[in-house]
């Protein structure tokens, strides 16, 4: 990831400042905001990654994400952990980038792509991290987004199917063919690496 230069900070918030911090970052104070984003940055840049086919458009989500953090900021109510709600303003964020651009139809088919799924997760524990990561950027988007909802995010086929505006079959197809397609990505990168 890109080093982020946020120039020097002259407060800094301990992690049991949480509150005071929401509060400053809703007043606009700038030392507030950048310490709120150098906190989150990071690991919302790997939701960003996930979700994303390429590093600039990661890096574009990330930015909007933020925005929209900073001027919904006010609507946390304290009801869970500010990191799941600022999580779920990246997922959904990206979900709304992918429905506006109509990028949900799948096109890629499953024709001799079989695998078994021990020797699937065999291969993949073998796989570097960052590897993996640009394995999943490789799918197409709709079994992407379903793969990373329910693998990463933890969302049940319902909840997916309402979010996409999709049936609760396609969410499962989807699923079941993002597997598939990376059972067969794993093995052709590792007989590559091998």
């Amino acid at each position: 990831m890109q080093e982020i230069n946020v120039g020097v900070l002259t407060k800094v918030y301990q992690d049991e400042d949480e509150k005071e911090l929401i509060h400053d970052c809703i007043s606009g104070k700038p030392d507030a905001q950048k310490h709120f984003y150098l906190k989150y940055a990071p690991k919302m840049m790997i939701v960003c990654l996930r979700y994303s086919t390429t590093k600039p458009d990661a890096e574009d989500l990330l930015q909007e994400g933020f925005l929209k953090i900073f001027k919904n900021l006010a609507q946390f109510n304290g009801t869970g952990s500010l990191e799941g709600w600022v999580r779920r303003i990246f997922v959904n964020t990206a979900l709304a980038k992918f429905r506006d651009k109509n990028k949900l139809m799948p096109i890629v088919t499953m024709e001799n792509i079989e695998q078994s799924s021990d020797e699937y997760l065999q291969m993949a524990e073998r796989i570097d991290g960052k590897v993996l990561l640009k394995l999943v950027q490789s799918l197409p988007a709709a079994y992407k987004i379903v793969f990373n909802l329910y693998v990463f995010e933890g969302y049940k086929h319902k909840e997916i199917a309402e979010m996409l505006h999709i049936s609760e079959g396609t969410s499962k197809s989807n699923l079941h063919d993002a597997r598939k397609i990376l059972q067969h990505l794993i093995q052709v990168h590792t007989k590559i690496a091998n």
